[in-house]
């Protein structure tokens, strides 16, 4: 009986183990909840000062500390790590700040990030800067870019829309007032059309005009044609089109000029050298233009094309350069963009402040896209892996990169997005002519449909 009691309990144990470790591989949220986080917790604070001491993030006591230590303990004075905060646990790992010692800086504590990974047993530990003097460690239990879901409350607003996950669980916004211009490159598959998708749709449900230039016949853009002002499926249209844009920009320029020539004495707050500062009611609408494939604008067999080509790439410079204070943004995606596509290729990238690169086939196409901002993303760009289409690597001309991943969004729920709100695309007469035809639905009998009997001899 005891050897029966025995296998029994051993039993028991090695199914608790397999289940376990299926749980967290198949369900790592549910994983860390309820066995991740406690073991973490438990790590952290059996620990924390013989980690500190480990990672050099020791320093030495103050003389009062010291002089109260011999006081009452008699011990030999140790060096003390930096203040913990309150550790607060989420669905994805925990938080908790840290107040540094004097002498003390973030980048010290970010270098050893990864030491302090390995000794509490997560996923990735990333260091953010709060205040001088304080910084949170957002720990992370699982892998959050390998399945993404994004996170309940998501901050946005007026062209702030959250488009991707970063591998802290939090959102990657794609604020468009803070970084207007942007470069997308992606190999093909490698989960940029994703981007686009998700991009293009969430900015549909805002008062935005949005228009594209798709000279792959249309196949990307088309399906969102309802929410389309303007769209563009070949270089021929595209030239006939980015010339408008630059006109409607100057229009708006004319617009901002008109108001900065009223009468002296009117207050501060009615004077302003963009569109923002306008009144609502004489405010247009922001535009932001979407190229897909960018290299087709480039590419010439011809020297009437070489001529054509010329004149965009001064347009597209042009609304780069003036389109911002207009409320004109660019969302270019390629899958490279470098000098070899002809002049004024590098100073068209030059104007583009966020990068955000997929999965290329070279060093060189992730150099075009971050070696210019961020030398030290190439390397995290060249290893994402073909089966994790989607992921990216962002940057801006800040020297700030981290990892995304684009949550995965069917075209034809996109699609139905953009039917749903074709009523919100603003009016904008001088992109009429360029309006894409969208086909009406089919309507679907409510009930059977009576038909003819045949005629019988």
């Amino acid at each position: 009986m005891t050897d029966l009691a025995t296998l029994a309990e051993l039993g028991g144990s090695l199914v608790a183990i397999g289940g376990a470790a299926y749980a967290r591989h198949a369900y790592p949220a549910a994983y860390w909840s309820t066995v991740g986080l406690p073991l973490s917790v438990a790590r952290l604070l059996a620990s924390y000062s013989s980690t500190m001491d480990a990672c050099g993030l020791t320093v030495e006591p103050s003389r009062w500390r010291a002089l109260a230590v011999r006081a009452t303990t008699r011990r030999e004075v140790r060096p003390v790590p930096p203040r913990r905060g309150i550790i607060r646990p989420t669905t994805t790992g925990l938080r908790m700040r840290l107040r540094l010692a004097p002498g003390q800086e973030p980048a010290d504590v970010a270098a050893s990030a990864e030491r302090l990974r390995h000794a509490w047993g997560v996923h990735v530990v990333h260091v953010r800067d709060i205040k001088p003097g304080v910084v949170e460690l957002r720990l992370v239990g699982f892998d959050v870019l390998r399945k993404v879901r994004m996170p309940r409350r998501l901050n946005g607003g007026p062209l702030q829309v959250p488009v991707a996950l970063r591998e802290d669980a939090t959102a990657f916004v794609r604020d468009y007032r803070t970084v207007p211009h942007e470069l997308v490159l992606g190999a093909t598959l490698s989960g940029k059309s994703m981007y686009l998708r998700n991009l293009l749709t969430a900015l549909a449900a805002q008062p935005v005009v949005l228009v594209g230039i798709d000279c792959k016949r249309g196949v990307e853009l088309a399906p969102f044609g309802p929410r389309l002002s303007a769209l563009a499926t070949d270089p021929d249209q595209a030239a006939e089109l980015l010339p408008a844009l630059v006109k409607e920009m100057e229009d708006r320029y004319d617009l901002i000029k008109a108001r900065q020539g009223i009468a002296p004495g009117t207050p501060e707050e009615l004077i302003t050298s963009d569109i923002w500062g306008l009144p609502e009611d004489e405010r247009p609408a922001p535009i932001v233009l979407f190229i897909d494939e960018v290299a087709e604008l480039f590419l010439v067999a011809t020297r009437k094309e070489e001529e054509r080509r010329d004149e965009m790439v001064t347009q597209l410079i042009r609304l780069a350069q003036l389109g911002r204070a207009a409320g004109i943004y660019l969302e270019v995606c390629g899958q490279r963009f470098g000098a070899e596509l002809g002049k004024g290729a590098t100073m068209l990238r030059a104007q583009l402040t966020g990068r955000v690169c997929h999965r290329v086939n070279d060093e060189a196409s992730a150099k075009m896209a971050l070696g210019d901002i961020a030398p030290e993303a190439v390397l995290a760009a060249c290893a994402i892996a073909p089966e994790l289409p989607g992921l990216a690597v962002v940057g801006d001309t800040s020297g700030g990169w981290s990892r995304i991943r684009t949550p995965y969004l069917s075209l034809a729920d996109a699609a139905a997005t953009c039917r749903a709100t074709a009523d919100l695309a603003p009016d904008v007469p001088a992109l009429d002519p360029f309006r894409p035809y969208v086909p009406p639905m089919p309507v679907e009998a409510s009930g059977p449909v009576a038909t003819a009997r045949p005629v019988t001899e």
